[in-house]
């Protein structure tokens, strides 16, 4: 296995702040996907330089009683024994206008789903993060991006800075879908090879995977969706001749998740 450790994948470490934001704006940008915009002088300093970042956010069930916790040299402080539900969303930072947009995949049942369809202007928002980034070059000659509807918000950012940088190597999206509505979120970018499973059967997914074959060097693999889906979608690539460093396997979601 060749090694290429100056082009691999960074860790960087972030000051860890919680914020208290406004919503600006809350809208529908696409079947299936609520973009809430938010903002204030909370968010000056934010930092979020990987492509797949997550920041926490809280659903306390009185806003105007809850306070965020604090960040201290001895841990995070938290003001009440009450942990209100939390779950780790994509931050899509706008540093020229100074706002942060969350784009949330809108499904029945789920705690942060269920806000951004009720969130109205002025409502408040609280947020921790994020903690560390993975900063992964843009410049690999092959990239590969496996994701779900929860995973679409950290793959448009890639796609737009890759799209913003001029990218002209080979990339394959292979994105799984319920509703093919959705497709329109990524629609700006359809100059990429972005391949739409409807109905999210996984089966046609790991076929489609043991088709590829990865290049000896300058590749980047990404997937990421259901937790254990992932786990066996990436087993096929953890393999000796995989860098495990150029492999990033994630969960965002699991089937107790709600």
């Amino acid at each position: 296995m060749a090694e290429h450790k100056d082009n691999y994948p960074r860790r960087v470490r972030n000051e860890l702040r919680f914020r208290e934001l406004q919503v600006l704006k809350s809208e529908l940008i696409a079947p299936g996907f609520q973009r809430v915009t938010v903002g204030g002088p909370a968010l000056e300093g934010f930092s979020s330089p990987g492509f797949d970042d997550h920041i926490k956010l809280f659903f306390p069930d009185d806003p105007a009683a809850f306070q965020p916790p604090q960040a201290t040299d001895d841990g995070i402080v938290w003001h009440s024994d009450v942990r209100p539900p939390s779950r780790d969303y994509t931050p899509l930072y706008d540093a020229e206008r100074q706002v942060l947009d969350i784009d949330f995949f809108i499904h029945d049942g789920g705690v942060a789903s269920n806000w951004a369809q009720q969130v109205r202007p002025g409502d408040k928002l609280f947020t921790g993060g994020p903690r560390g980034s993975l900063v992964v070059p843009q410049g690999y000659g092959w990239q590969l991006y496996v994701c779900d509807e929860t995973g679409m918000p950290a793959l448009r950012r890639r796609l737009e800075a890759l799209k913003a940088a001029g990218f002209a190597g080979q990339l394959t999206a292979i994105v799984s879908i319920s509703d093919a509505a959705s497709k329109a979120y990524l629609a700006h970018l359809a100059a990429f090879n972005i391949e739409w499973v409807v109905g999210g059967d996984e089966e046609v997914i790991a076929h489609r995977l043991a088709t590829l074959a990865v290049p000896a060097q300058d590749y980047f693999l990404w997937i990421t969706g259901e937790g254990k889906a992932v786990k066996r979608l990436s087993a096929r690539f953890e393999t000796p001749a995989i860098e495990p460093q150029l492999l990033r396997a994630v969960a965002y979601w699991h089937e107790k998740d709600v």
